[in-house]
């Protein structure tokens, strides 16, 4: 297992199961500076070598308010073009819900069977700080509820039903305690 707490090539280790920084509720983002557009950058070369289709600014230690998805490696998505969400925030949710089989980044080699509505309408604003709204289904509408969700300090396995939250637990603590094969970097605190 990869450790490390350095940016190097651009890309940031990211935080697993039992960092403090997943469960706690991200900070608006009130301007946007260099520093800010590097980072971001640097999280998506981070997702990218991750194989991740979205990625939250806490999953990599920046407790602020910002995701980005890219699902143009998607069958049936290749012409999407990547998008940064910075202070989010979903307007309306359908009443139709849709199950898919959703995994993160933050827990390795972890699935599970996750209901959410279909579709939704979120406002944010892009890299130079305009607000934007769009309304997604699908897959991207997915992907935003759970990069979302990870902004109020919610993990996927949250939403899991009680038996299948009680059937990964062995497995959570695998997780926290470092104890995963994956091919990207992680950060792990010191004790």
């Amino acid at each position: 297992m990869k450790k490390s707490s350095i940016i190097e090539n651009g890309i940031i280790p990211i935080r697993v199961f039992g960092d403090k920084i997943l469960r706690q509720k991200t900070k608006p983002i009130k301007d946007i500076d260099d520093d800010l557009i590097n980072f971001i950058a640097n999280m998506y070369k981070t997702m990218e070598q991750a194989h991740g289709i979205g990625l939250a600014a806490n999953q990599v230690g920046l407790d602020k308010s910002v995701f980005i998805v890219d699902i143009s490696h998607v069958e049936g998505y290749e012409k999407f073009t990547p998008i940064t969400f910075i202070n989010p925030t979903i307007k309306s949710f359908s009443d139709e819900i849709s199950s898919f089989n959703e995994g993160c980044l933050s827990l390795p080699n972890l699935r599970g069977e996750v209901n959410r509505p279909k579709a939704i309408e979120i406002v944010y604003y892009d890299i130079n700080m305009k607000e934007q709204k769009i309304e997604a289904d699908d897959l991207l509408a997915r992907v935003i509820q759970h990069e979302y969700d990870h902004l109020q300090g919610i993990l996927f396995t949250d939403r899991l039903d009680k038996n299948l939250k009680e059937k990964i637990k062995p497995e959570l603590l695998k997780i926290k305690r470092g104890e995963v094969e994956i091919d990207y970097e992680i950060y792990r605190p010191r004790k």
